[in-house]
């Protein structure tokens, strides 16, 4: 299924970071994270200015641990 909607994101960018956010929701799903919290909680904290030399912080298996 994936990949059929990917057809629809209008150009080869937007089908890769449409599938990186669908990755990231059936990551989250597998580890028993709700993904809009996951992504909310991920997005705020890269806005707010989360240092990327610590990004395995934000994956979706350490979510639990905030």
């Amino acid at each position: 299924m994936n990949r059929k909607n990917a057809l629809f994101a209008g150009h080869d960018a937007g089908a890769e970071n449409w599938a990186t956010i669908a990755s990231l929701v059936e990551t989250c799903k597998l580890n028993a994270v709700d993904p809009l919290a996951y992504l909310t909680a991920t997005l705020s904290a890269v806005v707010n200015g989360h240092k990327q030399s610590r990004v395995e912080e934000l994956l979706p298996w350490n979510c639990l641990a905030r």
